[in-house]
C-alpha cells in the first residue's frame, strides 16, 4: 500500500458504485460518507435519527453540489428495523458495491436492545452481523464489490463469554462488553471472508479502525472526552483506515486498517494486525453459530 501520507485525494472514482455507511450522520461515519460522495459514489446515510441524518446530508450536498446522497432509517439495535431497511433498500436499488459497518455504541450504561440483547454486543456486532446476511446476495452480485467492518484498538481487551454474552449474570463491565463487541466485529470479518472464499470471491471482507478519534462515541466517558484534547485526531483522519479498505486497489480480504503512528493511535492509514485471539478459529466459528441462532438470520452457502 502507499505508505504514510494516502488522503482522500487517493480515492479513484466511485461513479456508478452504491455504498451504505452506517452510523453516517456523525463522526467518523460521516466523514466517510462525505468523501465518498465527493468521489461520486450514491451513497446511503443508514441511520437511527433521520432528522440528523437529513442535517449532514444536507452539509454534504452544500459542499459537493452533485453529491448523490440519501438517508434511510436503520437501527441496529432493533432487528425488525434492520428487516425494514434492507427491503427499502432492496426495493430501490439494483445493487450495492459497498457496505461499510461503521455504526456502533461505546460505553454506555447496561441497556438491552428490542431483542434483550446487551446494547453493545447487540448493536455493534449483531445488528451488523443481520445487516449484512441481509444484502449478502445483492454484495454479491456486484463486481469488486467490498464489506468494511469498523472495530477498535479496544479489540484487545476483549473477551467473548458465550455462558452471558447479554451480561446477565455477571456485574456489568461497559469497557469489557465494549472491548468483546468489537473483537466480535473481528471474529466476523475473518468468519465472513472464510465462509465467501478466500481469494475466490468478487467480495473483500475488511476490517479498519479509527486509532484515538474524538467523537460523539465518547459521550459516556468523561475521561477519554477529557483526554481527546491531548491525543486524539479529527474524524477526517479517523475515517481514513475506513476509507482505504473500502477503497484502495492492494486490499486484500482479511486485512486490517489502522492509523500508521504511534500506538496506532493516529496518522495515516496502514495495514496492521489485530491480536493473536482476534483470530482463533473456534471462537469465530462458535460465535457465528450463536450469532445466527439469536438473530435468525442464515447466510446462505
Amino acid at each position: 500500500m502507499k505508505a504514510q501520507k494516502w488522503d482522500i485525494n487517493d480515492i479513484a472514482d466511485q461513479t456508478g458504485r452504491v455504498a451504505i455507511v452506517t452510523g453516517s450522520n456523525s463522526g467518523i461515519g460521516f466523514a466517510t460518507a462525505r468523501a465518498l460522495a465527493v468521489k461520486n459514489a450514491t451513497v446511503i446515510m443508514a441511520v437511527r435519527n433521520e432528522g440528523k441524518g437529513e442535517e449532514a446530508a444536507a452539509k454534504i450536498r452544500s459542499e459537493s453540489q452533485n453529491a448523490d446522497v440519501h438517508v434511510m432509517k436503520l437501527d441496529l439495535s432493533d432487528l425488525t428495523s434492520i428487516r425494514t431497511f434492507t427491503d427499502e433498500f432492496k426495493a430501490k436499488y439494483s445493487r450495492l458495491d459497498l457496505l461499510i459497518n461503521n455504526a456502533g455504541v461505546m460505553v454506555p450504561p447496561y441497556s438491552k436492545t428490542a431483542e434483550g440483547f446487551e446494547l453493545q454486543m447487540g448493536t455493534n456486532h449483531l445488528g451488523h452481523f443481520a445487516l449484512t446476511g441481509l444484502l449478502i446476495d445483492l454484495i454479491k452480485q456486484a463486481p469488486n464489490s467490498r464489506v468494511v467492518n469498523v472495530s477498535s484498538l479496544a479489540h484487545t481487551m476483549g473477551k467473548l463469554d458465550f455462558d452471558d454474552l447479554n451480561w446477565e449474570t455477571r456485574k456489568y463491565k461497559k469497557w469489557q462488553a465494549y472491548g468483546a463487541s468489537k473483537i466480535a466485529n473481528l471474529y466476523f470479518t475473518y468468519g465472513l471472508q472464510k465462509k465467501l472464499g478466500n481469494g475466490t470471491s468478487n467480495v473483500t471482507v475488511a476490517a479498519a479502525h479509527p486509532g484515538w478519534t474524538a467523537t460523539e462515541l465518547q459521550r459516556h466517558s468523561p475521561l477519554t472526552s477529557t483526554l481527546n484534547f491531548f491525543f486524539a485526531q479529527n474524524t477526517s483522519m479517523g475515517a481514513l483506515p475506513t476509507l482505504y479498505a473500502a477503497t484502495a486497489p492492494d486490499v486484500k480480504g482479511g486485512d486490517f486498517f489502522g492509523p500508521s503512528g504511534f500506538k496506532e493511535m493516529k496518522g495515516y492509514p496502514k495495514k496492521v494486525a489485530s491480536n493473536p485471539l482476534s483470530h482463533d478459529a473456534e471462537i469465530a466459528k462458535r460465535l457465528w453459530a450463536v450469532s445466527e441462532n439469536l438473530t435468525g438470520i442464515k447466510f446462505p452457502d
